[in-house]
């Protein structure tokens, strides 16, 4: 009988083997999402053409980001057991301090992959939307330029991780207490990540488009601001757009990334 709780290398590499994963899996959907809620709509930001533009810095963030989300995220909520009761709020709080860290990672990724699948300047690579930023941004800070939008990726990820863990971890234990037949590790988490992320990126679409606006901005803007330009100029029903797609992708997402979390944390815990 192997250890409940993974280690700090456990957590490490189940984490990288899911976010790979799950990032490369969906980016097209990603893709279609992105330019959905750009500025101008899908056609006029690439429609179906370079489906796959941006993978790179995907790809280079994805295992890094994941890593630092669950390193966090099973430390922290197995060390606030002894003095938080609730376990819903050990995973809210776990799940809140893991996305802040994955952030680090992440949304510098997340600027130059929103601009390139966007065809953002004109760019159309990873590579040249990186040195855009590294140029056009020397006065002001490349670290500003490249954290553009770091404020509402918080907004957007904490709200959506606070719906999102307490959700699956409770249907986890639904599934433990089923008389039913077991299911196996990775096929539980991959059922549970799919409701608990398609109940959370439903919801939570609205600052998912007001973080891509932002990343996609050519100017600094503030994300009350953005909303208000957003009403101004496109009405309420702009910040449900690519809602489907978004649902659908981190529905499935949710299905492989967690799904691949158990399972890869399943089988190094018994070695």
């Amino acid at each position: 009988m192997h250890n409940s709780e993974p280690t700090f290398f456990v957590s490490l590499i189940s984490g990288a083997c899911a976010g790979t994963a799950t990032d490369v899996a969906f980016f097209p959907i990603d893709t279609i999402k992105t330019r959905l809620q750009a500025k101008g709509g899908f056609f006029r930001n690439g429609g179906y053409k370079g489906i796959y533009r941006g993978l790179g810095s995907c790809v280079i963030a994805s295992a890094p980001s994941a890593s630092l989300f669950f390193v966090t995220y099973d430390t922290i909520k197995r060390k606030l057991q002894p003095h938080v009761s609730s376990p819903t709020h050990r995973h809210m709080i776990a799940a809140s301090a893991g996305e802040v860290m994955a952030c680090i990672v992440r949304v510098p990724a997340e600027v130059i992959k929103q601009r390139t699948q966007a065809s953002h300047m004109g760019l159309t690579s990873s590579w040249s939307n990186f040195k855009h930023i590294l140029m056009n941004n020397q006065q002001h800070g490349v670290i500003r330029g490249l954290y553009r939008g770091w404020n509402s990726t918080i907004m957007r990820e904490i709200p959506f991780t606070v719906i999102q863990f307490p959700l699956y971890e409770w249907l986890k234990t639904l599934s433990n207490n089923s008389e039913s037949n077991p299911v196996s590790m990775g096929l539980r988490g991959a059922l549970c990540g799919m409701v608990a992320g398609g109940v959370a990126a439903a919801l939570t679409t609205p600052l998912d488009v007001i973080k891509t606006r932002i990343m996609l901005s050519a100017d600094k803007v503030s994300f009350g601001r953005m909303i208000s330009q957003l009403i101004k100029e496109e009405g309420l029903s702009s910040f449900w757009k690519g809602v489907v797609p978004r649902t659908c992708w981190i529905s499935c997402g949710g299905a492989i990334f967690l799904g691949c979390y158990e399972l890869v944390r399943d089988e190094l815990m018994r070695l």
